[in-house]
């Protein structure tokens, strides 16, 4: 039985940093190895046994959907989520799909990283726990991190304790948004106040990892699949 049968897929930002890319094609959609970015999503999604993905969009959202429609032809059923222009931040886009979701946990992509994570190794959420973040080493262009990891729980980078960056992979239970409206809402507050509860945890992925924040990013990573596809090799994620 799938651990998962619900995702959500977050591809609604403006990509400023990808202009002129970004102009007429949203991020998610632009290519790496010969396919859109959002494609390897739901390809992976669909083989950890997820059954319906969320999408939300704000930026050029109707390019996203008459690409993928209906989500027939990935295996998956994919149920748009509609923001306004400029979108609601990470935390607020969750809290209005969230009827779409399930009701208990669920699994996070952003759409703009990649990586060989393998999301059936994804953990269910028992009572006791709120999420599960997936951290990698800090890539040179954010290299004071974001969280660390004591005991498996996620806690703030303080002191001994090694600074790491959130993948932008997770698994979250619906009760960790409520309260909360679906209007404006960063995802980083939701965060801090669960760690503050204890009710966070946290795995050290070492595998490749890349924010496709920049062109530059994406032509490297670009470069590196096509020539791992080729047998060859690369290197992953320039840190321009």
């Amino acid at each position: 039985m799938a651990r998962f049968t619900h995702a959500m897929i977050l591809a609604a930002g403006r990509g400023k940093r990808m202009r002129p890319l970004t102009d007429t094609l949203p991020k998610p959609m632009l290519s790496v190895g010969g396919q859109p970015l959002i494609e390897y999503h739901l390809h992976k999604l669909k083989a950890a046994g997820v059954e319906i993905v969320v999408i939300n969009h704000a930026w050029l959202g109707a390019a996203m959907q008459q690409a993928l429609g209906d989500g027939s032809r990935f295996g998956v059923k994919i149920i748009w989520s509609a923001e306004p222009e400029g979108g609601l931040e990470t935390a607020g886009g969750i809290v209005r799909a969230l009827p779409h979701l399930g009701g208990a946990d669920f699994i996070v992509v952003n759409g703009d990283v990649w990586s060989d994570y393998d999301y059936r190794l994804l953990p269910p959420l028992d009572a006791s726990r709120d999420g599960h973040l997936v951290l990698v080493d800090n890539p040179e262009h954010h290299h004071q991190g974001d969280f660390a990891i004591e005991q498996e729980r996620l806690v703030f980078a303080q002191g001994e304790r090694e600074s790491l960056t959130f993948a932008g992979i997770s698994v979250l239970h619906t009760r960790l948004f409520h309260g909360l409206d679906d209007s404006f809402h960063k995802l980083r507050p939701v965060f801090e106040h669960a760690i503050a509860a204890q009710r966070l945890y946290a795995e050290h992925y070492q595998g490749y990892w890349c924010d496709v924040g920049t062109p530059e990013r994406l032509k490297a990573l670009d470069a590196w699949i096509t020539a791992r596809e080729a047998n060859a090799k690369g290197s992953l994620c320039g840190d321009a």
